[in-house]
């Protein structure tokens, strides 16, 4: 697998797609961070890291009735083309109706907390 987080966001849209309550993916800490995030932000139920040699991040979904919260993501930065952005270039997703996933020198964060903190990175993903 060439890139985690694109299948990461792939499974999320696919399990959404089939309205199932929850699904299981490889563990690292990048995935665990963004599930944090999208916790965080209201996207996803709640997570969980299971195992301890071959650790597996389990995520359960939130519904509005047979609708999902989550309406799309898409993976910005790729393996083959990196994007960075600085402080002051973050995008707002969907008029700030959606989240844009950064990769800081401080760790992952939203794009209003990096506008905050005045700090750019890489531009992961963007959720709506």
């Amino acid at each position: 697998m060439n890139d985690p987080i694109s299948d990461m966001l792939t499974r999320i849209r696919n399990a959404n797609r089939a309205l199932l309550p929850a699904l299981e993916l490889p563990h690292s800490r990048m995935k665990e961070s963004i599930a944090g995030i999208l916790k965080r932000e209201g996207y996803i139920a709640e997570f969980a890291v299971e195992g301890k040699t071959m650790k597996t991040l389990k995520l359960k979904l939130k519904y509005q009735g047979k609708k999902s919260v989550i309406e799309g993501m898409r993976r910005i930065s790729t393996p083959g083309l990196r994007r960075y952005v600085g402080a002051g270039e973050i995008p707002r997703v969907r008029g700030g109706l959606g989240v844009a996933v950064v990769s800081t020198s401080e760790g992952l964060m939203t794009d209003n907390q990096a506008r905050k903190k005045n700090i750019g990175g890489e531009l992961l993903c963007y959720v709506w």
